[in-house]
């Protein structure tokens, strides 16, 4: 993956965790403006996405984008908004974090 690949994923992680934590205020409090700062940010982040997805390929975009998304979105919910999870939802945090890696990683792994 290139620098500007990466770069765009990092922007595209950014912005889906702003639309995260959006829809967690929404949630919290609903209210129209809330609801549409979640939509734009939420499309604002598919769109990069379909920039990914067009360079890279849809299964490396994805993958990619879900772990990040999926560890960012926990610690963002542990970290401000209090949320917990027992243990054996975490262990299902650390086993997609592995089914995405072995997913993303087994093509390469397979020219070894």
């Amino acid at each position: 993956m290139s620098f500007w690949g990466l770069a765009q994923l990092g922007v595209s992680t950014v912005i889906f965790l702003l639309a995260a934590m959006a829809a967690k205020q929404w949630g919290l409090a609903p209210s129209l403006a809330k609801i549409l700062l979640t939509l734009a940010l939420y499309s604002a982040g598919n769109l990069i996405m379909l920039r990914l997805i067009r360079e890279f390929g849809m299964s490396v975009s994805f993958s990619l984008s879900a772990v990040i998304q999926l560890v960012s979105v926990n610690v963002v919910a542990l970290a401000f908004f209090g949320e917990r999870l027992n243990a054996l939802q975490a262990t299902g945090v650390v086993l997609a974090i592995a089914a995405v890696a072995l997913i993303t990683l087994g093509p390469y792994m397979q020219r070894l």
